[in-house]
Order: C-alpha cells, then structure tokens, then sequence
C-alpha cells in the first residue's frame, strides 16, 4: 500500500516512520525547513528512538519526504492526515492548516481514495468534509501518542478507533491497522471524534478532582497519596484510575478537547456545568505552585528563583503550552528573578527574559528557592545534600513529588508537594 502523510511534527513524523515499518511512506509538509531537516534525518522534534526509526525507514526505501503535494499523493491509497491542529490561549482549535493542507492535496488524489484524520479536531469534522469532497471517503482514528513514549504506543496500542461513514469503508484501513493490533474498536465518524473528546475530558476531570481534593488535603492535614490508595482500592474506581496528586493538565491536547465539548454545548444550547468546570479547576489550579512560594517568601521581587526543567514534559525539547514557561511569565511579573536549567533546552526564546543554566548546581547556587517543574531523570542523580548549602534557606516547590525521595533526609528544608500539609515537611 502507497500512503501520503500530511502533516510532520510530532504525530505526522512518528505515523510516517512507523507506517513505513511495514509500507511505502511519503511524508508531506509545506514547512521548506522541516523537509530539508527530515532529509537529514532529524525531524522537527525531539522523540525518543525517532531519529533511528526513520532512518531504518529510509535506508529500507520505504520512506521518503516531499513538498510537493503532487508527488506525494500521486497513485496513494491513503491519504492520513496528521496535520498539528494548534490551540489559541483560550485552548480553541484553529482548523485553518488542517482545512489548508487537505486542500492542497485534494486535486493529486484518485477518485474515491480514502482520507483518515489522525488530527485533533472537533467533532463533526469529517462530516463537513464529505460535504466539501463528496468524491472522497473520510475516516477518522484518534492520536493516542505520548511524547516520549509515541513510538512504543504506535507501535504497540491497547486498541485502534476508526471511524468510518459505512463499514465497507473499513477495508483497506483495517489490513493497515493490522500490522499494529488486531483490537479494531470499528465506529461511526462522530462517535470516533466523540471519544477523542471524551478520553481527554475524562482524564482531565480525573486531574482536576483530585488536585482539588488534595489542596483540601492540605488544609485539614490528610495526605492525598494516602486519599489516592483508598480511593483505588474501591473496586468502582480501580488501580489504574488517572487520580494522582500534582500539578494541573498542561499542553494543549487535554484541554483541547474540554474546550471543544463546551463549544459543542454552546452552539447547540445545550447547558453544559461539569465540562466547562474542568478547564477553570485547571486554570486554578496552575497556580499552585506560585502560590507556595508566595506563602514562604511573600514578595517575591529580587529573589532568585531556580526552575529544574522547562520542556512541556521530559523526553522532549519542546516548550509549547508548558507550564513551565507560563510559571516563569508569572515570576518574572512579580519582579524574580528566574534561572532555569533543562538538559533538553539549549536557548531561550527571546520573549523570556529568564537565566539559562548549564547544570542544577548553577541554577540552584545562591537561589532563595527551587520549583521542580520537568520530571527529568536527571534532577535525581544530583547530589542534593552539597547543592543546597548554597541556598540561605532550602525552600523546594515540588508538585509532583518527584525528588520526595531524594530529599527525605534533608535536614532544615522547607519542601512542599500537592495534598501534603505544610506540617509534613518541617
């Protein structure tokens, strides 16, 4: 099978490398810089084992990259569309690239060719699409990709949603999807969009009830991975329940979909309470760790503040939609002073007025407190005894508890962690 995938970043280059595992693969992208960087062999962003995918890909003659729209949609039998839908700072979908690209490649297609949206994209999507491209067949499977881990997922999936007009669609997608698992869950188009939004919803409602239900923690003096255990050993709940207590849902993809949801409600007035809750939680809840530091410090004007990692999540360079990023906005407003270090950032964007640090000790030395922002394996293996002593008073803002274990026997420090009375620490 001949496949064109439209749309490399994240999901359209793990999608193209993985395909071509097992078909002939052209990757298409209208970006002149992404292209030329694929053709030699670094894709636009960092993803574990990536690189070497693409090359095995390439080296094989299973995979090339173009574009040209021509050249990668002639004689394809599929067209997947894995276009980044990017969010504005409300978290709405701007469908413009997605609607841009599809047209693009519309006249290099045969008649009938099948064209499958891996896109995040509000529901009734595809339907538009039909209406616009009655010649066309659309079908729609859901990302389920992780950064740092998107590979092993794509290549090993739980399950595959497709969403198809008419089973007979399914065909020529299923012989595809087979190379990665046999659990085809086979749906309509709008109820595949509709579980996008749904997983992604549920698992950002997850989020948010319990921050909220450790922040209360933290005042009445319960400890909220106590709360966690007994709330997943009732077996209506399980083990597996996305209920850990932390920092809110960050990047763009939760958030995404509870915002779709609300619009959906809104254009059909349809009341919606619970859905539009989630993301204002959320909202709150991001301010929990400037928070913490106000409560130890109270102005935070002059005062240095060490931030450990600023990529959206570790195994990745980027920074888009990172909490990170927003925390330093918020700092440096208040009048600190922020040094950063992450092992994956090599420059600041310009519109940062932050300090770039070569290694914890630097960021760390003199600070008047630390928050762990990137769960970087690397932060753990410091040693954290000698690092500080630099500090005049060791104050750490550890949502996640991630270095928890670490600094256990620290005496004199002042560490503090979602759903932990302040009291724990002392």
């Amino acid at each position: 099978m001949k496949v064109a995938v439209v749309g490399l970043w994240h999901l359209g280059c793990v999608t193209a490398a993985c395909v071509a595992k097992f078909e002939q693969v052209t990757g298409l992208d209208f970006d002149s810089a992404t292209i030329a960087g694929l053709k030699k062999g670094k894709p636009p962003i960092f993803e574990p084992g990536l690189e070497e995918l693409i090359a095995a890909g390439v080296d094989a003659g299973r995979l090339s990259f173009t574009q040209d729209p021509e050249i990668a949609c002639q004689d394809s039998e599929l067209l997947w569309v894995c276009i980044d839908t990017p969010v504005d700072d409300r978290d709405r979908v701007d469908l413009a690239p997605l609607h841009e690209s599809i047209a693009r490649c519309i006249p290099f297609l045969k008649p009938a060719t099948t064209v499958l949206i891996s896109s995040q994209v509000p529901a009734g999507t595809c339907r538009s699409f039909e209406q616009k491209y009655p010649g066309l067949r659309f079908a729609y499977s859901p990302e389920n990709l992780r950064l740092g881990k998107a590979i092993d997922i794509f290549l090993k999936p739980d399950r595959i949603i497709l969403g198809v007009r008419a089973p007979s669609d399914a065909g020529t997608l299923s012989s595809l999807l087979h190379h990665f698992t046999q659990r085809i869950l086979l749906v309509r188009t709008e109820s595949a969009e509709m579980i996008k939004h749904g997983i992604n919803s549920f698992l950002a409602l997850s989020i948010s009830f319990m921050n909220e239900l450790s922040r209360l923690c933290e005042i009445v003096g319960a400890d909220a991975k106590e709360v966690e255990q007994g709330l997943k050993s009732e077996l209506r709940i399980g083990p597996r329940a996305y209920l850990s207590p932390g920092g809110p849902f960050a990047g763009g993809t939760l958030a995404r979909d509870v915002v779709a949801l609300t619009e959906i409600g809104e254009t059909a007035h349809e009341s919606l309470v619970l859905v539009p809750a989630i993301k204002k939680s959320n909202d709150t809840h991001k301010r929990w760790a400037e928070t913490k530091l106000i409560e130890e410090l109270g102005n935070l004007s002059g005062l240095k503040i060490a931030l450990l990692g600023l990529t959206y999540k570790p195994g990745t360079d980027t920074l888009r939609r990172s909490l990170a990023v927003e925390i330093c906005r918020s700092l440096i407003e208040k009048g600190a002073e922020v040094c950063v270090y992450d092992p994956a950032v090599k420059g600041i964007p310009a519109h940062l007025a932050i300090t770039l640090a070569s290694s914890v000790d630097e960021a760390v030395y003199g600070a008047d407190a630390i928050v762990v922002c990137t769960q970087w394996p690397e932060f753990r293996q410091a040693v954290w005894t000698t690092i500080l002593e630099s500090m005049p008073r060791p104050i750490v803002i550890d949502a996640n508890g991630f270095l928890s274990e670490n600094l256990a026997h620290v005496s004199g420090i002042i560490y503090r962690q979602v759903g932990k009375p302040r009291e724990f620490n002392e």
